[in-house]
């Protein structure tokens, strides 16, 4: 079985994005892998060291420095990578979803054709969570979104998924398919130094997304980009009953 892994590289979960000019600043910012891609990562790697899949191949869409993050994806464990070089932002604000499920769509018919696609649920820079079902129906194929448990089951995969009234379980039956990963499938595990070592050793192929024949052009305009409100001060109530009593009058949440 070959998995491949869809790795995102966003401004770093613990920066405070900055807004200039409406849109965010990501000149001299701190930039890492998303972390739900990093629970991908995780996932593909255990089910190869579980015996059930034999490759993982870790794809990253984005500028010359998104080598560095499939780097981290080689070091957690991933056989080789795939670089699709382009300067288009991939925060919604020029490159969009549909255009990426297109480029996962063209590697993976064309070049790669893996038994399982995961994927983070969502890049933390967007909040999307478009690009798995997306990608599921051009490739016309089973797909299972916030997935909380990924276990291998007869010739498919067994899958329990984050709903709002709790979990549910799914068996996909036919492969391919693609699975988008939520954050209590897994712990990613962090890169050991002789592992970092060895990823700097292992295959990254670099393809320019212009070459690739595909419509870049975003679907949507985003206008503006807005920091949100600092929040006031809190104060202090001397009991339970103040405490009620400004609930009730001053943010009228208790009737």
């Amino acid at each position: 079985m070959k998995i491949l892994v869809g790795v995102k590289r966003v401004v770093d979960y613990a920066v405070k994005v900055r807004v200039a000019q409406g849109t965010v600043e990501l000149a001299n910012v701190k930039q890492s892998m998303n972390p739900f891609c990093e629970i991908a990562v995780e996932e593909a790697v255990r089910l190869k060291e579980s015996k059930i899949a034999k490759e993982v191949v870790a794809l990253s869409i984005g500028p010359k420095q998104c080598t560095e993050t499939l780097r981290t994806a080689l070091a957690m464990g991933c056989d080789r990578g795939i670089h699709i070089q382009t300067d288009l932002r991939t925060d919604y604000m020029e490159l969009q979803p549909l255009a990426i499920a297109k480029m996962f769509q063209q590697i993976i018919e064309q070049k790669e054709n893996p038994d399982l696609i995961l994927l983070g649920k969502q890049g933390i820079d967007s909040d999307c969570g478009q690009v798995g079902p997306m990608l599921a129906g051009l490739l016309q194929c089973p797909q299972v979104t916030f997935a909380a448990k990924v276990e291998s089951h007869d010739s498919g995969f067994l899958v329990e998924r984050e709903t709002d009234a709790g979990t549910e379980s799914i068996h996909i039956q036919t492969l391919p398919a693609v699975i988008t990963c939520d954050l209590r499938l897994n712990e990613p595990r962090y890169a050991t130094l002789p592992n970092i070592m060895k990823a700097k050793k292992k295959p990254v192929e670099t393809i320019l997304a212009e070459t690739m024949g595909i419509d870049l052009t975003p679907r949507n305009q985003v206008l503006q980009v807005i920091e949100p409100p600092p929040r006031k001060d809190g104060i202090k109530v001397a009991d339970v009953d103040a405490l009620i009593e400004k609930l009730k009058n001053e943010a009228k949440v208790l009737a």
